[in-house]
């Protein structure tokens, strides 16, 4: 640990937040069907747009219509991308003359990516053509994303309107998310990637002869495009395998830097949406203000473990740091400053192999997955998530003092408590029921590289990666079976659209209540303690549910590490 790697820490928080009030300015106007800096040009597009889907922009949908247009939007991009992956071999935009995807990992991918997941059981670059990753993938990361702000805005509306039956419609939400918020800041981006040396084109791969006359294939295509709304839109799936660690995909320290702003920016500036679209900023300050003591909690200890480095090899009097599995070009602080920022934000890019840092560094990732996407979170996601543990919080608030539960002049009853407690719950089962499996039949033991509590480890983080829809790995788990494409595309499904249902019926229950004026007995929400108790519910929901786990894992890993025993390497 280092003054030059506060420095970037720092550096990284300020920008983040400098940008959260202009650009939560910006999509409450969108979101709100106002006027905005880009309308002029916008405007007639998207009412062309409606136009030419049928679609009457003034036409509202209930809680149930919402849901139920989410829900077949995605399935017909589920069926659009599947059969793109298994006719890839005869399709246009093949240079590489890659094969059909295998029906298991096509059902995976497609799965992954049109939850916002990103996981990949294979190699991107030696698995899928142009026409897949442009057409299938970054299409998919940019309305997967736009599906989850939707859903977060709807239920903003759900607290801030009262008496009505009606969300918004997903059709005109989903279309300005990506008309007006991902697509313009990805053109930029992406020019800005080209800059910093990231290929875009669609010229074949490159065959290059070695000083020592051996000879390579480099592998190039659209990569900026997609590396910017995969950074952008919390989705994670990289265009090579090695993802954000690949100079292709990451060219510099300042791209680097810029990425990892970019899988912050949206979900931290929906905070400030909340805020305004309430009538009150600092509910929205407030909400930030618990995402930012759990995220700079995560940072402190992964930074702190990674340049202590591993235990075993300080007992041998080797410090330093552990640099395993690390760029060089970024060190130890970028490294765990991505790796936090990445499992935080639900994205799953990576610039280091998670699988290479010490136990407890590895810890961090897991926890952050494991409280469900709510630090930061993907975008949208992260906000509707961390508004579940609210209502979680404030119900126990209720309890403490005996009053009936409120937020924002809505009263907290039992469905709203039921709806969020399903949305919490179902993570865990998939994330724990899946590991129990794993651990269990042999196809789920012939998975990780490593024998002991570190492969252990290695099949908890792959169902906690999908079930929270982050889509990162370990990277020791060789998860492109039947067995793993199968389970975790299940995980994936659930822990997307198990929270996303519950949180459209709070929506439309919240929506239709009176709002009740502030009296003396009314719980503050934008202070302090209400911050603190939030916290702490977040805190002892996941210590509870996932303490064991974890135990079996990177804790008993890293008492191990110390006490200088390690495990034998092999499934």
């Amino acid at each position: 640990m280092n003054l030059n790697g506060w420095i970037q820490i720092a550096l990284y928080c300020a920008v983040v937040l400098a940008l959260v009030k202009p650009l939560g300015l910006y999509m409450t106007r969108v979101f709100n069907g106002e006027h905005n800096l880009l309308s002029p040009v916008l405007a007639p597009i998207e009412r062309g747009l409606y136009r030419v889907s049928g679609i009457d922009a003034r036409q509202e949908q209930t809680w149930l219509g919402y849901a139920s247009a989410m829900i077949l939007f995605n399935v017909a991009g589920f069926v659009l991308l599947y059969a793109i992956l298994r006719m890839q071999a005869v399709l246009p935009l093949n240079p590489a003359e890659q094969a059909a995807v295998a029906p298991d990992l096509a059902f995976n991918t497609s799965t992954s990516f049109v939850t916002n997941t990103n996981w990949q059981s294979y190699g991107g670059e030696t698995t899928l053509s142009y026409l897949s990753q442009m057409l299938g993938l970054t299409h998919q990361n940019f309305v997967s994303a736009a599906s989850g702000m939707a859903v977060a805005v709807a239920l903003i509306r759900g607290f801030a309107r009262a008496s009505t039956k009606t969300l918004g419609s997903f059709w005109v939400d989903m279309t300005r998310a990506t008309l007006y918020v991902l697509l313009p800041i990805c053109v930029i981006f992406t020019l800005f990637l080209v800059s910093q040396g990231m290929p875009q084109t669609l010229g074949a791969y490159v065959d290059a002869t070695t000083l020592e006359g051996a000879h390579q294939t480099i592998a190039v295509g659209p990569v900026a495009s997609q590396v910017a709304i995969k950074m952008l839109g919390t989705n994670g799936g990289g265009f090579f395998n090695a993802n954000a660690a690949h100079p292709f995909e990451n060219p510099t320290a300042l791209s680097n830097f810029l990425q990892m702003v970019s899988i912050f920016v949206i979900g931290a500036a929906l905070t400030n949406v909340f805020g305004r679209m309430v009538g009150d900023e600092r509910q929205g300050w407030a909400i930030l203000g618990a995402m930012g003591i759990l995220f700079l909690a995560g940072v402190l200890v992964t930074y702190w473990a990674e340049a202590h480095g591993s235990p075993v090899l300080n007992s041998f009097g080797l410090t330093g740091g552990n640099m395993e599995g690390k760029e060089t070009r970024f060190g130890i602080a970028a490294s765990a400053l991505f790796a936090v920022i990445t499992t935080a934000a639900s994205c799953g890019a990576v610039n280091a192999m998670h699988d290479s840092f010490t136990a407890l560094g590895g810890l961090i990732p897991l926890i952050n997955m494991q409280l469900g996407e709510i630090i930061i979170g993907g975008v949208g996601a992260g906000l509707y998530g961390m508004l579940v543990f609210v209502i979680v919080a404030i119900f126990v608030a209720g309890l403490m003092v005996g009053r009936t539960p409120e937020y924002l002049g809505k009263k907290i009853e039992a469905k709203e408590v039921k709806m969020a407690m399903l949305g919490i719950l179902c993570l865990p089962l998939m994330m724990l029921g899946f590991t129990a499996l794993a651990t269990v039949v042999p196809a789920g033991l012939a998975g990780p590289a490593n024998a002991g509590p570190h492969g252990f480890s290695e099949i908890l983080y792959a169902y906690t990666s999908a079930a929270a829809n982050n889509g990162s790995a370990f990277g020791g788990l060789t998860a492109n079976t039947l067995f793993y494409n199968t389970t975790l595309a299940i995980g994936m499904l659930v822990g997307r659209f198990f929270v996303k249902i519950p949180v459209l019926a709070i929506a439309g229950s919240l929506a239709a209540k009176k709002k009740l004026p502030a009296s003396a007995g009314t719980f503050p929400t934008h202070g302090g303690l209400f911050v603190g108790l939030l916290v702490g519910v977040v805190l002892i929901i996941g210590g509870l549910t996932f303490f064991p786990s974890l135990a079996l894992g990177p804790v008993v890993e890293h008492l191990a590490g110390a006490a200088g025993q390690t495990f034998a390497t092999g499934g």
